[in-house]
């Protein structure tokens, strides 16, 4: 749907979190970037994903209906979540991702909050970096230099995508809890996706 991009700063910590085997968990995620200039495909389906955001706008106001809409009047906010909707769309290919409920589940962040989620949620899979790596540079540092050779932090949006139990493509296969991360920078028309969830290996 967008154009995958390939690089190899990216690709390092792509390998490692791809299928990371902790004994009674499993790390999967992945690291990739796309471009945000559109193909003719994507052009229609962008346009598509606008009018059922505008649909359910006017539905909205024709009801009493409390969801944070109010950024979705604003075309560049509008532009922005398609973005990373067409980007869910090209990890998830058979997964049917609504516009209209979306915007419930994209959050703003900061480094700061990114980072926080990131110490908890794999702090197990730092260490075994650090093992893998014989201690030279940690995850979180190497991650970072990745994405800013990629989107250059410093004019980056940070999104998450926090939807629930039935929006949330990673629960069907079995996962704990997920994260998803999007580093959009508007000026190179280009979006970092991090995701990563953790499975059990004592569930049959």
């Amino acid at each position: 749907i967008m154009k995958y991009l390939e690089f190899a700063a990216l690709d390092r910590v792509n390998d490692f979190i791809t299928d990371l085997n902790l004994g009674e968990r499993t790390i999967k995620g992945c690291l990739e970037a796309y471009s945000c200039k559109h193909t003719t495909s994507d052009k229609k389906l962008s346009f598509s994903l606008e009018n059922e955001i505008l649909d359910h706008l006017g539905k909205s106001m024709d009801s009493d209906s409390s969801s944070p809409i109010e950024y979705l009047f604003n075309r560049s906010s509008r532009k922005t979540l398609i973005y990373l909707l067409l980007t869910l769309r090209h990890i998830y290919p058979e997964y049917n991702f609504s516009a209209a409920r979306a915007h419930m589940y994209f959050s703003e962040e900061t480094w700061d909050t990114f980072r926080q989620v990131f110490d908890v949620h794999l702090f197990e899979a730092s260490k075994e970096w650090l093992k893998e790596n014989d201690g030279v540079s940690s995850l979180l540092d190497v991650l970072y230099r990745a994405l800013d050779e990629v989107v250059k932090l410093a004019e980056c949006e940070i999104y998450s995508y926090n939807p629930s139990v039935d929006e949330d493509p990673w629960f069907e296969k079995g996962a704990i809890w997920s994260n998803h991360f999007f580093f959009y920078n508007r000026k190179l028309k280009r979006v970092v996706v991090l995701c990563f969830c953790c499975i059990s290996n004592l569930v049959g």
